[in-house]
């Protein structure tokens, strides 16, 4: 299934509350070889990562956390074989939903998370406890 930014659920985004910050937890598994033939899927990531970042930044936000997937220590193997994690911190869900529509982001940057990842799930968390605090 080709991952596209069509595939971002606006709907359910609009539904939280704007204003709020928010942490994405970011989970991703790599094509072997990147689509389109530049190197691996971690190489095509990491081109995205390098024009993300600055769009996270310039809205407020910042890259919380990041780390290698080891093994499933709890839950169903089947459908969690992931390599990789992020956790990243926008001061609201509205930054985060202007950067992912913009058409910066989807002419820039989302071909290198499509050509990178074979699988990308982005899960829209609200605080209930951290070390992290933000605000």
């Amino acid at each position: 299934m080709p991952l596209a930014v069509n595939m971002l659920n606006i709907w359910g985004l609009e539904a939280l509350d704007q204003h709020a910050p928010v942490v994405m937890l970011n989970l991703m598994r790599f094509h072997v070889r990147s689509r389109d033939g530049d190197g691996s899927g971690w190489d095509a990531y990491l081109r995205y990562s390098a024009i993300t970042v600055p769009m996270i930044k310039a809205r407020g936000g910042t890259l919380l956390w990041t780390g290698e997937a080891k093994a499933i220590a709890l839950g169903p193997h089947g459908g969690n074989d992931w390599d990789f994690v992020a956790l990243v911190y926008y001061p609201s869900v509205a930054a985060f939903l202007d950067m992912m529509t913009s058409e910066a982001y989807e002419r820039e940057a989302d071909p290198h998370r499509v050509n990178g990842c074979a699988e990308h799930v982005i899960i829209a968390t609200s605080e209930a406890y951290s070390k992290f605090r933000m605000t």
